[in-house]
């Protein structure tokens, strides 16, 4: 696949302002363009930007409500109710559920936790649930990342004498829980300054909150900024303003001194001894502790995740590692079906938007399908499965298009839904899917504009050979953690040449490792090319093309450079 590249050369204005600030920070044009980019262009903004400090961290006694909930909190164990903690079953909700557990049992001994069965139970509060609540004698419900759509699950609750304290990061709709407090940058009525917070950020701003009202130093919550950082970068928010300082120290903590259910995981991955960056968590530690809660009870993975031992922890990391190999499997089947349905689906090649559905798929995986065909296909796609007569699902979208304002679109036929713009999950009646299926794709005809289902590449500078030094790659690499909203910065080179030795290598013969040569320098440069095995032959023809590519380590030659090639295009198509 051939992607369409932007790339917006500086103005005037912009090299002017990027030569001024590369004089003050000592860096070159290149890094100073690069912040530019991203809206930096002073020099205090560019020191916050390169060393976030936990200082900088906001009053969490900003967030609506923060002062009752501590309040609420604080009767509970002056009381010494039975409080639960209750969360999702993805990795926002367990990371969320597993630090506000471990940070308030220092303190309290009269607490428990609870994740419910997707399959038993399904998403948010439960009736089940709060039955075991009940049973247990809870009096205090904290729940993470879900709960700001359950308005009779909770009004239910009140009748059983519990209340809750809401921590939720999805868009409420007009009409909210009758809880005691609800936690949510995303309420239209909270100037919380930073809105994209993902649900373990609203635990954390929670317990950073308890404890400035306890007298509990900040220090004892740094040992838990690894489950943020975790979080941030499974649930892909942006990595900017405050998920940024959290993420960053939430990194270095994950590199020194992983809490004991992280470090099983890290062992069981084969990440030990190496420096884990956002990318390991999003493709590596994330999808083993969402495993459990897709294939069986995410709980399991809260278990892991608040173990003390670590030779026990070993233990469940590697039962949660069997469910990732299973997840694995049946992750690939839906696909391979989805894509056959696609496929045959003549009326599917015109559309805006993909809605499949199969009463047979496994319903914790639904959502990485989701991410599989909107990766191949740039679409905004649904993939539903059926429950009873119920049709359950995700969705996920294209950059800039708002997947929750086209489901909300169609409440009318939905009896659930929740979620925020990339990523959704909604419950309808089985028989309602074909008219959900067309009011969907006809919202989606009507409000996406034509460039958000292009495959697009967003290029930051267009440099030469001879300006990639190991300086530059060291300098790069102080933009981490990168995401959303701070993607690793994307380069592209015109007119490079096969050095004459590149060839194809893999399993199946399916990637290009190469050696370049650029027509302004005599550098040779090393690349590799995933999946792009179909240019080799013009590659090896010796005719120029242009490439886009990030800058990264060669993992197997230590201390040299390697250039990661997103996209080969032949120079005589530009």
């Amino acid at each position: 696949m051939h992607f369409k590249w932007n790339y917006e050369p500086p103005t005037s204005e912009q090299r002017q302002a990027a030569k001024e600030l590369g004089e003050k920070l000592s860096i070159s044009p290149i890094l100073a363009s690069l912040l530019i980019r991203r809206g930096i262009s002073t020099e205090s903004e560019a020191k916050r930007f390169f060393r976030p400090q936990l200082s900088d961290l906001i009053n969490p006694f900003l967030m609506k409500d923060m002062y009752v909930a501590v309040d609420r909190l604080n009767d509970a164990m002056g009381r010494k109710e039975r409080i639960l903690v209750y969360g999702d079953y993805d990795v926002d909700g367990c990371t969320a559920v597993a630090l506000v557990y471990k940070f308030l049992r220092q303190y309290y001994s009269n607490i428990d936790y609870y994740i419910p069965d997707r399959y038993d139970e399904g998403y948010g509060v439960s009736r089940k649930g709060l039955e075991y609540a009940k049973e247990t004698g809870v009096k205090l419900i904290i729940i993470l990342d879900c709960g700001i759509k359950a308005i009779d699950e909770i009004a239910y609750a009140k009748t059983l004498g519990i209340d809750f304290i809401i921590c939720d990061h999805h868009v409420p709709d007009e009409e909210m829980p009758p809880a005691v407090a609800i936690l949510n940058p995303k309420r239209e009525d909270d100037s919380y300054p930073f809105k994209h917070l993902c649900g373990c950020g609203v635990g954390f701003k929670f317990m950073q909150a308890f404890a400035k009202n306890n007298g509990i130093p900040f220090s004892q919550l740094i040992p838990l900024l690894d489950f943020c950082a975790v979080s941030i970068a499974a649930d892909l928010v942006p990595v900017t303003d405050e998920n940024r300082i959290l993420a960053f120290h939430g990194l270095k903590q994950l590199n020194q001194n992983p809490n004991i259910g992280l470090k099983a995981i890290i062992d069981v991955c084969g990440l030990n001894g190496r420096e884990l960056s956002m990318s390991d968590i999003t493709f590596k530690i994330g999808p083993r502790i969402n495993a459990s809660g897709r294939m069986e009870n995410g709980k399991e993975s809260v278990d892991l995740l608040v173990e003390r031992d670590f030779a026990h922890a070993l233990t469940a990391a590697k039962h949660i590692d069997l469910y990732n190999e299973q997840r694995k499997g049946v992750d690939r089947q839906m696909t391979e079906e989805a894509n056959e349905i696609v496929a045959r689906l003549e009326s599917q090649q015109h559309r805006t938007s993909i809605v499949l559905y199969d009463e047979n798929w496994k319903k914790g995986v639904v959502g990485i399908v989701a991410s599989r065909l909107t990766e191949i296909y740039f679409r905004p796609t649904i993939v539903l499965t059926r429950d009873d007569n119920l049709a359950t699902g995700s969705a996920r979208s294209v950059a800039g298009f708002d997947v929750y304002a086209a489901i909300k679109s169609c409440r009318d036929l939905l009896l659930n839904f929740g979620g925020h713009t990339y990523a959704a999950g909604l419950t309808l009646k089985w028989d309602d899917v074909v008219k959900f299926r067309d009011r969907f794709q006809q919202y989606v005809d009507e409000h996406i504009q034509p460039e958000q289902t292009e495959a697009l590449l967003e290029i930051d500078a267009e440099i030469d050979f001879q300006d990639i030094t190991k300086r530059l790659h060291n300098d790069l690499k102080r933009f981490a953690p990168f995401g959303p909203g701070n993607p690793k910065p994307l380069f592209c080179t015109r007119d490079v040449y096969d050095f004459g030795t590149s060839k194809v290598v893999g399993r199946e013969q399916e990637h290009i490792k190469l050696e370049l040569i650029d027509s302004k320098s005599s550098n040779v440069m090393n690349g590799i090319a995933f999946g792009q095995s179909a240019s080799a032959r013009y590659i090896k023809s010796r005719r120029s093309f242009d490439i886009a590519y990030t800058i990264e380590d060669n993992t197997y030659k230590r201390g040299a450079i390697q250039l990661h090639i997103e996209d080969i295009c032949p120079t005589e198509e530009e």
